[in-house]
């Protein structure tokens, strides 16, 4: 049931008393079946789509808002269903009311056109258009490549191929030579803290993977150093090392270099701290 006046509350606009019709009124059935049924007259119209307010006529008797006697008694059917009456006897009773025989039928609309809620008016159709301005783009690049010779062909393809290869200007840099990096020196090794590890990796021979963690194992590095690449380490504790390939790499612990002879492709598993340098 929905939210509004409660079917006690409503009552019918004229009191038609039996001493002034033979029977109930065909307007004032509907609406004492639909008060039984606890149905108020939005339920009602929700249910059949018949507008409010051309129930509110019905259940006064007024027919005129209907439309014509084919849509008055499509509306008398409709609503005695929803209300659970018998509507052969309404029907009976409506063409009673209004004086009798039934007329021709309208050759209008479909029966309950009347009684369905219109739909709003839709906005344009702008999937129709799109695809129309799809189309059109389509048969213009096609219209283009297959008329526009080999001056459209190089302007579809975007001029990806010049015409001539540039010659290189002197100005044109070369790939330099991979330099090692130097050794530290004296200072640097007088500079590197006296409170902490620290630890670089100089991969002086060649590319090699190398893994550091600090004092607590979390991973500072896990990568592939190139050749040429140095990577400096950390730690107030400690440095934990793993060299794919030792002979490749040169070491600096704490600014003193490692001398140990690794072999090329050796795996090396090391620990430095702050009172090194020595081989982990």
């Amino acid at each position: 049931m929905s939210i509004g006046n409660s079917p006690e509350d409503e009552r019918p606009f004229e009191d038609v008393s039996e001493e002034d019709r033979p029977s109930v009124s065909v307007g004032r059935a509907l609406q004492q079946a639909r008060i039984a049924a606890g149905l108020t007259v939005d339920d009602v119209s929700t249910a059949t789509r018949v507008r409010i307010a051309i129930v509110h006529a019905i259940e006064r008797d007024d027919f005129a808002p209907c439309g014509g006697d084919v849509y008055a008694r499509g509306h008398i059917r409709t609503l005695a269903k929803a209300v659970k009456l018998d509507p052969a006897p309404l029907l009976a009773q409506y063409e009673t009311q209004q004086g009798g025989g039934r007329p021709a039928p309208t050759p209008a609309a479909p029966l309950f056109e009347a009684e369905r809620i219109r739909p709003e008016r839709r906005g344009p159709n702008w999937t129709a258009a799109m695809v129309a301005a799809i189309v059109v783009v389509i048969g213009f690049v096609g219209f283009t490549m297959v008329n526009g010779g080999d001056d459209g062909e190089a302007n579809v393809a975007g001029d990806t191929e010049p015409t001539a290869s540039p010659k290189p200007s002197p100005s044109t840099r070369t790939a330099e030579p991979v330099v090692p990096a130097p050794e530290p020196s004296d200072s640097a090794i007088a500079a590197a803290p006296q409170d902490k590890v620290t630890v670089k990796v100089v991969a002086a021979d060649g590319p090699s993977w190398i893994s550091a963690k600090d004092h607590n194992g979390k991973v500072l590095f896990a990568e592939l150093l190139k050749e040429g690449e140095d990577k400096t380490f950390q730690d107030n504790d400690k440095i934990d090392l793993v060299l794919g390939d030792a002979g490749a790499l040169d070491l600096f612990v704490n600014g003193k270099k490692i001398e140990d002879d690794w072999k090329p492709g050796a795996v090396e598993r090391l620990t430095y701290t702050k009172g090194d340098p020595q081989a982990g």
